[in-house]
């Protein structure tokens, strides 16, 4: 059985390997992780040590810019943390010129901005920072994965339903759109460092839609958030309603769960046949948001209230502004790790992500044909990573 597809079905044991703490241990592969404590890089911290990993045994670099948070479990010995700020460059320059046994790129992380205009000036520099270092330095890197998503298709958050987009499902062939966009200025970038080695250095770009998955400092982990606005219902008695537009409630959607996403960039890098290509990357089925809704509801114990008309639309940002006290009394009620409101929330996302006027859906029919055919049941990846959520004590 092979392991993308060991991987789909939950075969895979997530264990790490008993011998990975001999003192001479000897890897195939060097994984640079960049944004190892967001949503992905936390799920390529816990894939790639794992005994069946293709590459492997990996050898790993976790990069973030803040330290790791408290509900972190201990890290495999195959992984070395560094932290620093990808936008200060003499800092990425000291930390990386030392690790020239780096042969593989793992590129997902982010800086939020006001603007795209920001955005675009912040995040390609922090990717130049670390790749004007590495390509030049590793001469064993063979491959860089950098991690995109579904904006490239229907532009930035400022832009989202006032510029022309395509019609879904989205295909990676899709030229890009008339309006700036930082994904491709990333793109541009990656293209024009990996050019530096001559053919020497593969590249592959992933485009994932709605992410689920743990990490709870991520910009964008709406499932986190999700929990945390259903335990603050619980706690004060009143319905879980639903903020977002008829047509997301009603209408099918699309997700990418965070271990697929680490597999897909995993299979990407070492396999030959998808070097230099750029891939959709979503579950590979369909679910509505009103399927789910009473779902989160359970987990939690609340009533739930779904689409109720126009009038009755609202800002999930405006509703738990001021509940900082209310979360300190459920963590303390249920014994949580602590933590704040603004630390593991992003309600302005799920806002976003809730409140889209049409159907945003991409084809995984490049993936398949070129080799990969890992999925995931969206309902029950949603599922997962609530009870996920859970366990560490984040959420009641």
């Amino acid at each position: 059985m092979s392991w993308w597809w060991a991987g789909a079905i939950g075969a895979v044991k997530k264990r790490q390997d008993e011998n990975a703490a001999a003192a001479e241990p000897t890897f195939q592969s060097v994984a640079l992780v960049v944004g190892s404590t967001g949503i992905v890089g936390t799920s390529l911290l816990d894939i790639l040590p794992l005994q069946d990993t293709p590459g492997g045994p990996w050898k790993v670099y976790a990069l973030s810019r803040r330290p790791l948070p408290p509900w972190s479990p201990p890290s495999s010995p195959a992984v070395t943390h560094l932290h620093l700020d990808l936008a200060d460059s003499a800092a990425v320059a000291d930390a990386l010129e030392p690790l020239k046994d780096i042969t593989h790129v793992f590129y997902a992380a982010w800086s939020s901005h006001p603007t795209e205009d920001e955005n675009r000036q912040a995040n390609s520099a922090m990717l130049r920072n670390v790749l004007s270092v590495v390509v030049p330095n590793c001469p064993a890197l063979v491959h860089v994965c950098l991690q995109t998503g579904r904006k490239h298709y229907v532009g930035p958050f400022e832009a989202i339903g006032k510029i022309p987009a395509p019609d879904p499902p989205y295909t990676e062939d899709m030229p890009r759109l008339d309006y700036p966009n930082f994904y491709y200025d990333q793109e541009d970038v990656l293209f024009d460092e990996v050019s530096r080695r001559d053919g020497a250095v593969s590249w592959s770009v992933h485009r994932p839609t709605l992410v689920f998955g743990f990490s709870p400092r991520s910009a964008m982990n709406v499932v986190g958030s999700l929990c945390v606005y259903a335990a603050i219902c619980r706690k004060e008695g009143s319905v879980l309603r639903w903020p977002g537009s008829k047509v997301v409630w009603e209408g099918f959607s699309d997700s990418s769960d965070a271990d697929l996403i680490a597999e897909h960039e995993i299979w990407a890098a070492v396999d030959p046949f998808a070097k230099n290509e750029a891939f959709n990357c979503s579950n590979g089925d369909l679910y509505k948001w009103k399927l789910l809704w009473p779902m989160l509801a359970n987990h939690f114990g609340v009533e739930w209230a779904g689409y109720e008309g126009e009038e009755n639309r609202f800002k999930l940002e405006e509703a738990m502004s001021g509940k900082d006290a209310v979360w300190a009394e459920i963590i303390q009620e249920n014994e949580l790790i602590s933590t704040k409101l603004e630390e593991i929330t992003n309600w302005w996302f799920v806002d976003t992500m809730s409140n889209l006027e049409i159907e945003h859906l991409d084809s995984m029919n490049k993936s398949k044909e070129h080799g990969f055919l890992g999925f995931r049941n969206t309902v029950n990846s949603f599922n997962t990573w609530i009870e996920k959520m859970k366990v560490f004590k984040i959420v009641p």
